[in-house]
């Protein structure tokens, strides 16, 4: 497994979270999400010979959010 943080811009409530947790999750081969308003991250756990994490990056932005780093 490998883990991932990105700075996520654009975060500002619940729905937020709720928005990407569930985004990233649906793809195959990610084992957790964790995202952090305060912090402006989220981090996931995945496995890279089923997942890229440029496909998790196009999830996130998909929702309307800007990956920082």
């Amino acid at each position: 497994m490998e883990k991932i943080v990105l700075q996520v811009e654009g975060m500002s409530c619940d729905h937020c979270v709720k928005s990407i947790k569930k985004s990233v999750n649906e793809l195959p081969g990610v084992a957790q999400v964790e995202v952090s308003l305060s912090d402006k991250t989220v981090m996931v756990e995945y496995d890279n010979t089923k997942v890229k994490v440029e496909q998790i990056k196009s999830v996130i932005e998909e929702q309307g959010y800007e990956i920082i780093a």
